[in-house]
């Protein structure tokens, strides 16, 4: 039986008539837990707010999930005489100085990270996959890093920040390139070497606890999961559910390699830095490298290759069709950022860029 899987998503709280966010998470996430309760969540900086999925069997589950929590949170925005908007990056509004939210850790990561903290006005998915424990997690993230650019590329929805256009596809992931422990995961030796070198960022100050691990795979702090964070939230429910679905897909295959003895492959850090970039700057629409090679290759034909990989998982579960279709459906239209800048082109104004993003209650 496949393993079970879920989304936490962030979202951006904007004025309605102006589109540009508002630091006015905290009521809006207060009316939300009527209908969510602690799935409604706070971030560091008030201009976010937060929900989470439960734990879900299947794509059709996670997909209904998904569709329910973004209608329920959309419902207490309106309420508060707000919206909410999915996009990676803010595309209008002040952003400086920041409106931390209040709290004792909070408090303390200003401390630790200080300006760092400036630029954490973004909106990631991240999607949760159980795992059996650490040794398979670390398991995990080692085989994943290869395919993570692309995973990054598929996920863009980003180009925007405060009122210009960046020329990135995804500028979440270059703002979040800065902090200490974040970007493609280092690869690891074993649990052992993976609870060293956290216990070595500890000591010398580079993290403030084990949750502040920002790498892009990680075993969770607090869940038996392994945690997928490269992507940017995503336009529409079902481009969520299915990238979660390719994301378990993509654990489960890693997983029974790991079982049969398979070496994980180790492309050096240096070269996914670069990867990422390109990924970032370009999105599907870009020439990237293949990290498995060290080769150039075209994104969208990673992006062919990596459902190809996935596929045993995909269709063991039952995804495979809509997984592909999801792939096929970005491969011709393009991804967020591109649906976001032709509602720009449209007539020109970012205003329509925000309309295009916000969520809608429940009819």
């Amino acid at each position: 039986m496949a393993p079970r899987f879920g989304i936490e998503e962030e979202y951006f709280v904007v004025d309605p008539a102006t589109r540009g966010v508002v630091p006015r998470a905290a009521p809006v996430v207060a009316r939300a837990a009527g209908a969510l309760g602690e799935r409604a969540s706070l971030e560091l900086i008030g201009f976010l707010a937060e929900a989470k999925t439960p734990p879900c069997r299947d794509l059709a589950e996670l997909a209904a999930e998904v569709r329910a929590m973004r209608a329920a949170m959309a419902d207490a925005a309106a309420r508060e005489g707000l919206a909410l908007a999915a996009t990676g990056t803010p595309v209008l509004g002040d952003l400086l100085p920041p409106p931390i939210t209040a709290g004792a850790r909070y408090a303390d990561s200003l401390a630790t990270y200080r300006a760092l903290d400036d630029e954490q006005c973004i909106c990631a998915c991240h999607v949760h996959v159980e795992v059996p424990g650490l040794e398979a997690a670390v398991a995990v993230s080692n085989r994943l890093r290869p395919w993570l650019p692309t995973l990054l590329a598929l996920t863009a929805n980003s180009p925007y920040w405060a009122g210009r256009d960046t020329g990135h596809a995804c500028w979440r992931s270059v703002t979040w390139s800065r902090w200490p422990v974040a970007g493609p995961p280092p690869y690891l030796e074993s649990a052992a070497h993976y609870e060293d070198l956290v216990g070595t960022l500890l000591g010398c100050g580079a993290l403030m606890d084990p949750a502040t691990v920002f790498w892009d795979v990680r075993p969770s702090s607090r869940l038996p999961t392994v945690e997928v964070r490269l992507a940017d939230v995503a336009l529409t429910a079902d481009a969520a559910a299915v990238f979660a679905a390719l994301v378990r897909a993509l654990v489960e295959v890693s997983l029974d390699a790991a079982a049969a003895g398979e070496d994980a492959p180790r492309p050096p850090q240096e070269l996914l830095r670069a990867a990422y970039w390109l990924a970032a700057r370009d999105g599907l629409a870009g020439a990237g490298v293949d990290a498995r090679t060290g080769r150039p290759a075209r994104f969208r034909d990673l992006a062919a290759a990596l459902v190809g990989h996935a596929r045993p998982a995909l269709a063991a579960s039952g995804d495979l069709d809509r997984v592909a279709d999801g792939v096929r459906a970005l491969l011709e239209r393009g991804t967020g950022a591109d649906a976001q800048r032709a509602a720009f082109r449209r007539r020109g104004r970012l205003t329509d860029v925000v309309d295009a993003a916000v969520l809608r209650p429940a009819p």
